[in-house]
C-alpha cells in the first residue's frame, strides 16, 4: 500500500523532478532536456517547488549567456523519501530487546524519549497553562513526527491518536511506547500515562490528570 501511494505521487510531473534530483543536482534546462518538458514548464514546478521547501538553490553552473541556479532536494525531502530508518531503527530495537534485561530496555527507551522531547522544545520546558501545553504537545507530535492525533478533555486531558508513527515497531515491542509515553511527560511537564492501542490498527493514546489545585485557568 505504502509504495503504491509512493509511486502514485512520484508519477506527477513534480514527482519526476524529485526523482530525478535524488541522483544529485540540476539545472532546470537539465531537468527539462531529461524529462522531455520544455524549460518554462520545469522553471514554474521548480519555483512552486522550492517555495514548498522541497528543493534549494545549491550553486550556480556558468552558461553561455548567463549562470543557471542549480537545484537539489531538501534535506527534509530526502529523509521522507528514504527507506531505510524504519527497518534499521527495528532492527535496532530488536537486537535491544534481544540482549539487555527488560527493565533496562524500558530505561533507554525512556532516556530516547526524554532526549526527543528535549531536542523538539530546543531544550526549554513549554510554558502556560496546563491546557495550552497538552495541545502544544499535540501539535508537535503532529508536526514534527508524522502522528495524527487532537486533544479530549473531561475531568482528565488525553491526547489521542488516529494512528502511530511507530506502528511498524509498537505492536511487537510495546516498549517502545514508553519513548512516546516520556516524551510527552517531558514537554507537557506533568505525569502521563500511556493508554496505547497495539491490537489491529495501533493508536496513540497519552492520559494526563489535571492537578486539583494548581493550573485553575485549564
Amino acid at each position: 500500500m505504502a509504495e503504491r501511494l509512493r509511486k502514485q505521487l512520484l508519477d506527477t510531473t513534480r514527482g519526476r523532478i524529485v526523482t530525478l534530483l535524488q541522483g544529485g543536482a540540476a539545472t532546470a534546462d537539465d531537468i527539462a532536456s531529461q524529462l522531455g518538458l520544455t524549460p518554462s514548464a520545469v522553471r514554474v514546478q521548480i519555483t512552486a517547488m522550492e517555495r514548498d521547501g522541497v528543493v534549494k538553490r545549491s550553486g550556480k553552473r556558468p552558461g553561455i549567456t548567463r549562470p543557471s541556479h542549480v537545484f537539489e532536494l531538501t534535506p527534509d525531502v530526502e529523509l521522507l523519501l528514504s527507506k531505510a530508518y524504519v527497518p534499521l531503527l527495528a532492527q535496532l530495537v530488536e537486537v535491544f530487546a534481544d540482549g539487555l534485561p527488560p527493565a533496562q530496555m524500558d530505561t533507554l527507551l525512556r532516556q530516547a524519549g526524554r532526549g526527543l522531547a528535549n531536542q523538539l522544545c530546543q531544550g526549554r520546558p513549554l510554558a502556560g497553562s496546563l491546557a495550552s501545553r497538552v495541545a502544544m504537545v499535540s501539535e508537535m507530535l503532529n508536526e514534527q513526527l508524522g502522528a495524527r492525533t487532537h486533544v479530549e478533555s473531561n475531568g482528565r486531558y488525553v491526547i489521542r491518536g488516529l494512528g502511530c508513527p511507530l506502528a511498524a515497531l509498537t505492536g511487537k515491542h510495546p516498549g517502545v511506547c514508553l519513548a512516546m509515553e516520556s516524551l510527552v511527560t517531558e514537554a507537557v511537564g506533568m505525569p502521563v500515562r500511556e493508554c496505547c492501542e497495539r491490537t489491529g490498527r495501533p493508536r496513540c493514546c497519552f492520559e494526563i490528570a489535571k492537578p486539583r489545585e494548581a493550573d485553575r485557568s485549564t
